[in-house]
């Protein structure tokens, strides 16, 4: 495969050096993208560019993943207004141990294979390295008329935001070291990243010709929009995660199962790897029955797969069917915890003592008395006799009594009362 004609045709290509062309043509290349540790998880943001790594390393090429222990403790102020908070050492040392096991999903580590991924710290090499040693072998090679320059520092600089520190001033500096350091190490010619990281790039490739008279390039990706101008990969809740602590499998399944249309058809070249003909085949598709979200269902089943597992998409495509209305008592019983309480986050919830439950109690009882879901049992009584009230999914009758053998998880009931009112009883 040609790596910028893949690029190109998925929409996931920005702008790339003279050169890079002809040098991925000439041998087997190794490129690299950063990765600031700032949190114990990758989010669907980091996906591009690691995405970029992923059509890199299938094109032939060696990919290496930065995780910026040490650039992570400055802070880049590309796309910024604030400085952003700065973290410990053995908070990175934490967030760095988490993101290499999610790294794994995407790239291949194999080291038998000759263009296995690598993953290399950049705290590694600048720990050792003082303050007078940096500015005197790496400092009088950029000037700073030169870092002046550069978009993200003359924004900060002209009133956006409260100006910069020169901590994050230096930022460009010691990214452009790590690109040094990975070309002099490990014959690495090529950083990618976001569009907004091009003035960080270019200063790397500025001082491998500088200092050591070296060559290498730059590849830029877009940076993600989604079709109504809103920030990709956020939700009122924040950012979609891929740890399922922060973000669970169905949350992440939602996510992409409720992508627009359009948002869809462009995702689905960037997240995935199906073919070009795959994706347009689906896109035919689509447009004829649109009502049926082939596109966004190929997309969110895909990720959710890759990123979690196949029983977790099992498990979510089940709870999906429950909450609409077509699932079943044995359905909403092999829910894992995690997703029953994600499906129905937000759902008014009763704590109940689970003592009571060594007696069976008769359905009026835990209606009105014991939850106040029913204001009346005359309310209650109406609502049971027109079906319209159901326990885990099952309609049930007046005589229906709740015993110990109804929880779900050991601890919960859920009670329908209409088509579209849910509460969670909660026993402990």
């Amino acid at each position: 495969m040609n790596f910028l004609e893949e690029l190109k045709w998925r929409g996931m290509l920005h702008d790339y050096m003279p050169g890079t062309e002809e040098q991925l043509n000439k041998e087997i290349t190794t490129a690299y993208v950063g990765i600031d540790p700032t949190a114990d998880s990758l989010h669907i943001g980091h996906l591009v560019s690691v995405m970029i790594l992923r059509h890199f390393q299938r094109c032939g090429h060696q990919p290496v993943i930065l995780l910026g222990g040490a650039t992570g403790m400055i802070g880049d102020p590309s796309g910024k207004s604030l400085e952003r908070n700065l973290l410990d050492v053995e908070t990175l040392i934490h967030n760095t141990h988490c993101l290499k096991k999610q790294l794994a999903k995407f790239l291949d580590f194999d080291f038998q294979n000759e263009n296995k991924a690598l993953l290399v710290n950049n705290y590694d090499w600048m720990k050792e390295l003082s303050f007078l040693d940096f500015i005197r072998d790496v400092g009088k090679h950029i000037t700073v008329n030169y870092m002046m320059s550069k978009d993200s520092v003359k924004k900060r600089l002209n009133g956006e935001g409260e100006g910069m520190s020169f901590t994050e001033f230096s930022y460009q500096l010691v990214q452009g070291y790590d690109f040094y350091f990975l070309n002099q190490n490990y014959n690495c010619k090529l950083q990618m990243g976001g569009s907004d990281q091009w003035g960080n790039i270019t200063t790397g490739t500025e001082l491998i010709r500088r200092k050591s008279g070296g060559e290498a390039f730059g590849l830029t990706c877009p940076l993600i929009t989604k079709a109504d101008g809103g920030k990709f990969g956020k939700t009122e809740k924040g950012n979609i995660w891929l740890d399922p602590e922060k973000t669970s499998p169905y949350e992440f399944y939602q996510f992409w199962l409720n992508c627009s249309d359009e948002d869809s058809k462009k995702y689905i070249r960037i997240f995935t790897l199906f073919t070009k003909e795959e994706i347009e085949s689906m896109e035919v598709a689509h447009d004829a029955e649109p009502h049926l979200r082939i596109l966004q269902k190929a997309l969110a089943k895909d990720l959710t797969v890759h990123v979690h597992s196949q029983a977790d998409y099992e498990a979510v495509v089940n709870a999906a069917e429950i909450l609409f209305g077509k699932g079943t008592a044995e359905s909403l019983a092999s829910l894992p915890e995690n997703v029953f309480l994600s499906v129905f986050e937000g759902v008014p919830t009763v704590k109940l003592d689970k003592n009571i439950l060594q007696e069976p109690i008769p359905a009026i009882e835990f209606l009105v008395a014991l939850t106040n879901i029913f204001s009346s049992k005359g309310e209650a009584r109406r609502m049971l006799t027109d079906n319209g009230v159901s326990i885990n999914k099952s309609k049930i009758k007046e005589d229906f009594a709740i015993t110990s053998s109804l929880l779900i998880n050991e601890k919960y009931i859920l009670v329908q009362k209409g088509k579209k009112n849910y509460f969670i009883i909660i026993f402990a």
